[in-house]
C-alpha cells in the first residue's frame, strides 16, 4: 500500500465504521451521496487533470501506488470519493447530535469572511491559477448561498470548520508535513505563498468550493428521499 493510500484508508476508517450508528443510520444516506459526489466530483477530477497536465500541482511517485487514470494516480482519484465521503458523513452527525445549534449569525459571518478573503486574493493574484480558481469558485458559492438563503448553510458552516481539523491532518501529510518530500506538491507560480504550516493557503478555499456543491446536492436529494 502506498503513503497517500494509507493516509486515505485511515480518513475513511471511522467514517465508514460509524455510518451504521442507528442514531446517525448513515448507510440510508449512501444512494443520494453517491449521486452528490459523482456529480461534483466529475468535474473536479477534469479540473485535477488540467492542472496535473498544466504543472500546477503534482504528485511524488515515491509515495503512490503506480496506476494512473491520465495523469492522475488512482489514490489521488479516490480522495474524491474517500474525503467527501467521510465530511458529509460528519455533517450528518452533526445535525443528527446537535439539531437545536443556532449559527445563522455565525454562519454569515464566516461566509462574509470567507467572500472577502477569496475576492481579495483574486484581486491581488489574478495570474495565480489556483489561486484565482479556487477562490473563484468560492465567492460564486457564497454569493449563491446569500442570494438563495439556503437553510442548511448555517449547518454547512459548522461542518466545514469541524472538517477544518481531519483537513489539517490529512492535508498536512498530503503536502509534506510527516515525509521528506510532499506527496502532492504545488508550483510555487501558481499560489500566494502563504501555507498553514506546508499546505498552500489556497486548499481552504478549494476544500469549501468541493464541499459546497457536495453538500447542496445532498441536502435536496435528501429532501426528495424523505418526501418519497
Amino acid at each position: 500500500m502506498s503513503v497517500y493510500g494509507w493516509v486515505l484508508l485511515f480518513s475513511i476508517a471511522g467514517p465508514f465504521a460509524l455510518s451504521f450508528d442507528k442514531k446517525v443510520n448513515f448507510i440510508r444516506y449512501w444512494k443520494p451521496l453517491l449521486i452528490s459526489v459523482v456529480c461534483v466530483g466529475i468535474p473536479f477530477l477534469i479540473w485535477d487533470e488540467l492542472f496535473t497536465q498544466l504543472e500546477v500541482w503534482g504528485f511524488n511517485s515515491t509515495y503512490l501506488f503506480g496506476i494512473y487514470l491520465g495523469h492522475l494516480p488512482l489514490e489521488e482519484v479516490l480522495f474524491f470519493l474517500i474525503v467527501p465521503y467521510c465530511c458529509v458523513f460528519i455533517h450528518e452527525v452533526l445535525t443528527t447530535y446537535f439539531p437545536n445549534i443556532k449559527l445563522d449569525v455565525t454562519a454569515k459571518f464566516f461566509g462574509i469572511i470567507m467572500l472577502a478573503l477569496s475576492i481579495i486574493l483574486v484581486i491581488l493574484n489574478p495570474t495565480n491559477y489556483y489561486t484565482l480558481s479556487a477562490c473563484s469558485l468560492t465567492s460564486i458559492y457564497i454569493l449563491i448561498a446569500f442570494i438563495r438563503k439556503f437553510h442548511w448553510f448555517s449547518s454547512f458552516a459548522f461542518t466545514y470548520l469541524v472538517c477544518l481539523i481531519p483537513f489539517l491532518i490529512v492535508n498536512g501529510i498530503l503536502t509534506g508535513s510527516m515525509t521528506d518530500e510532499p506527496i502532492v506538491w504545488y508550483s510555487e507560480k501558481h499560489i500566494t505563498g502563504f501555507r498553514i504550516l506546508t499546505i498552500p493557503f489556497e486548499d481552504l478555499f478549494y476544500n469549501f468550493s468541493l464541499l459546497f456543491p457536495i453538500i447542496w446536492i445532498f441536502e435536496n436529494l435528501k429532501a426528495k428521499f424523505h418526501r418519497n
